[in-house]
């Protein structure tokens, strides 16, 4: 599988007063096409720097982050914003769907400012919604339907522009524990059948369970990285 994330000597200082505060201390780890990936840690380690880096959303001190081939610390601004349109889709904590749109119509806004025509973002934003389980749904406004369900129109959001890769910021972070392990088999779903990379945020180290690699981040550096898959082939084997 080829690497569509490469992070190489990766460094986030901030000064407050006198202090340097290192967010983030000299990473490097890559990520492959189509694996989901979680970055643990609690509130101060750097995880949300990290991936507000790799989003692009704020610029390193120091070091090289490679997405998709393309070397997006170089990147200006406004090279940032098409990149994000043209490559990323985001899943939000708190949904962020517009409460004067229905469901599909949520679905197809990322699609308006590329400047797809309403009859194709449409299609596109219907097929999602079935991809989600979410098509009986479509005319619902968000207030109508359970946070869950929100939840799933977000993940329909960020899959409907076809993006490389997909970020994740604490996705479950205001839905029970049950709609939780849903949204993240979903996500497991489209990340086996649609064949995208998903990097989520997360600081509950259960949910991280449903991904293929774990990085656990502590005081800005990954301490170990965990490979589920390999832990999920040796309890088979020992089954065996």
């Amino acid at each position: 599988m080829r690497k569509v994330i490469e992070v190489r000597n990766l460094y986030k200082l901030y000064k407050v007063g006198e202090s340097i505060i290192r967010a983030l201390n000299g990473l490097d780890f890559d990520i492959r096409k189509g694996e989901f990936c979680a970055i643990v840690g609690t509130s101060g380690s750097g995880k949300s720097t990290l991936l507000n880096m790799l989003a692009g959303l704020e610029k390193p001190t120091k070091g090289e982050i490679i997405l998709a081939g393309q070397h997006i610390e170089q990147f200006s601004e406004d090279q940032l914003v098409k990149f994000r349109r043209e490559h990323v889709g985001f899943i939000f904590q708190s949904f962020h769907l517009l409460g004067t749109m229905d469901a599909v119509e949520n679905v197809a806004l990322p699609l308006t400012f590329r400047g797809v025509s309403k009859t194709v973002r449409l299609k596109k934003a219907n097929d999602m919604m079935r991809l989600v389980g979410l098509e009986k749904h479509c005319k619902h406004l968000p207030n109508q339907l359970s946070g869950g369900q929100q939840q799933r129109v977000g993940v329909a959001r960020a899959l409907v522009v076809d993006p490389d890769i997909i970020f994740a910021d604490e996705p479950t972070g205001n839905l029970d524990s049950k709609t939780s392990r849903e949204v993240m088999l979903l996500m497991q779903k489209v990340v086996r059948e649609q064949k995208k990379t998903l990097v989520m945020v997360t600081h509950d180290s259960q949910l991280a369970e449903y991904a293929d690699r774990v990085f656990h981040i502590i005081d800005g550096e990954i301490v170990k990285i965990v490979d589920n898959r390999k832990l999920t082939e040796e309890r088979e084997d020992e089954v065996v």
